[in-house]
């Protein structure tokens, strides 16, 4: 499984990459291999409010239906809408095109809570 380094992980498998007080999230490649084939992506609306732990968007595969959940709380300040098109991006590039929204942090001392490249290795691998 590709874990890349400079990310931080959710327990939930969702990748954080923070910028400047803005987030980065998306599913690690483990999820999108769990889930298997992606064919649908519900985004949040831009300018909503989530809560670190909640749900906040879903993904569709052919063999479920995942809850997506906010590694963060914060507002939503982009959403990537070319998944509505191109599920599939999920499963080709998790890390990269298949990125699902950005979040404003409110609280940056929750991202203390997630888990380091080698932390969620440990978490997949048991």
């Amino acid at each position: 499984m590709n874990v890349p380094e400079d990310l931080c992980y959710s327990s939930d498998h969702e990748w954080i990459r923070v910028d400047a007080g803005v987030v980065t999230i998306g599913i690690t490649d483990y999820a999108q291999d769990a889930l298997g084939d992606v064919v649908f992506v519900q985004v949040p609306d831009i300018g909503t409010n989530v809560v670190a732990g909640a749900s906040f968007s879903e993904v569709e595969s052919t063999k479920s239906v995942s809850d997506i959940y906010a590694p963060v709380s914060g507002v939503v300040v982009a959403v990537n809408d070319r998944l509505a098109d191109t599920p599939e991006r999920l499963n080709d590039d998790p890390y990269g095109a298949g990125w699902i929204c950005r979040i404003e942090m409110s609280d940056a001392a929750e991202l203390d809570a997630l888990l380091d490249a080698a932390g969620y290795r440990s978490l997949i691998e048991q």
